[in-house]
C-alpha cells in the first residue's frame, strides 16, 4: 500500500523537538560555532569547505556500500592521469555535485528544484527528472520483502516536492531550530523518493 505523505509543515513540534533532540542541537550548535571560527581564521576557506565536502561525500557513500579511502580521493584529485576505480570515481562525482549545489544556494540564495534536478542528473548521468512511472519501491536488500513504497503519481510527486521547496527556503513557514529543520527536509524528502535513483545524494537540506 502506498504511504500517505503529510504537506510541510507538520503543525506541532512537541513530540519532535524534544528535551534530547533540543540538547543534542546545542551542542552541534556549539561545534558549529567552533568550525566557523576555524573558517575565519585561515587565508582561504574554500580549502576547508572542499575538504569537509569530501568526508562528507566519502561517509554518506558508504552507505551505499561504495567505499573508498582519504587517500585515494586525494591521490585521484591531485593526479589527471591517473584513472581513479570506480568507488572513488563516484566519491569524486559526489563531492563534485555537492559543490555545485553549494554554489548555486550561495550564488541564489534560495533552493530551487531546478538545482536539485541539476544534483541528481550529474550524479545520474541522466535526465531522467522526478518519477513519471509508478512501480517504485523500497526492499530489504537481503529478504527482498517491500519495506515501504512512496507515492506513485507524478501529480503527487510534483505537489510534494513543491511544498518541500517552499518550506526549504520560507523562514516563517518553520519556527523549529536550524537543524531539527534540516533534519525534517531530509526525512521528507526521502519519504518522497523523487528519483528513480540517486535519492540519497540528491537531498538537500537547507539554505540556513
Amino acid at each position: 500500500m502506498t504511504s500517505e505523505i503529510a504537506t510541510l509543515p507538520f503543525g506541532s513540534l512537541e513530540g519532535i523537538e524534544t528535551r534530547a533532540v533540543l540538547k543534542r542541537a546545542a551542542l552541534a550548535h556549539r561545534f558549529l560555532a567552533e568550525l566557523k571560527g576555524v573558517a575565519a581564521s585561515i587565508p582561504n576557506e574554500v580549502i576547508l569547505i572542499n575538504a569537509l565536502t569530501l568526508q562528507e561525500a566519502k561517509d554518506s557513500s558508504e552507505i551505499e556500500n561504495v567505499v573508498t579511502t582519504h587517500d585515494a580521493i586525494y591521490k585521484a584529485n591531485l593526479s589527471t592521469a591517473a584513472i581513479p576505480n570506480a568507488a572513488t570515481k563516484e566519491v569524486q562525482d559526489y563531492a563534485h555535485a555537492m559543490n555545485q549545489g553549494f554554489q548555486s544556494v550561495r550564488q541564489h540564495k534560495v533552493i530551487r528544484l531546478h538545482d536539485i534536478l541539476e544534483v541528481q542528473q550529474y550524479l545520474e548521468k541522466n535526465r531522467a527528472g522526478l518519477r513519471r512511472l509508478p512501480g517504485t519501491d523500497l526492499r530489504n536488500t537481503r529478504t527482498g520483502a517491500v519495506v515501504y513504497i512512496p507515492p506513485q503519481s507524478a501529480e503527487e510527486i510534483d505537489g510534494l516536492m513543491t511544498n518541500l521547496v517552499e518550506y526549504m527556503n520560507i523562514d516563517e513557514l518553520c519556527d523549529a531550530d536550524p537543524l531539527v529543520k534540516m533534519a525534517l527536509i531530509h526525512h521528507q524528502f526521502e519519504s518522497i523518493h523523487p528519483f528513480y535513483d540517486g535519492n540519497g545524494p540528491s537531498c538537500p537540506q537547507s539554505k540556513s
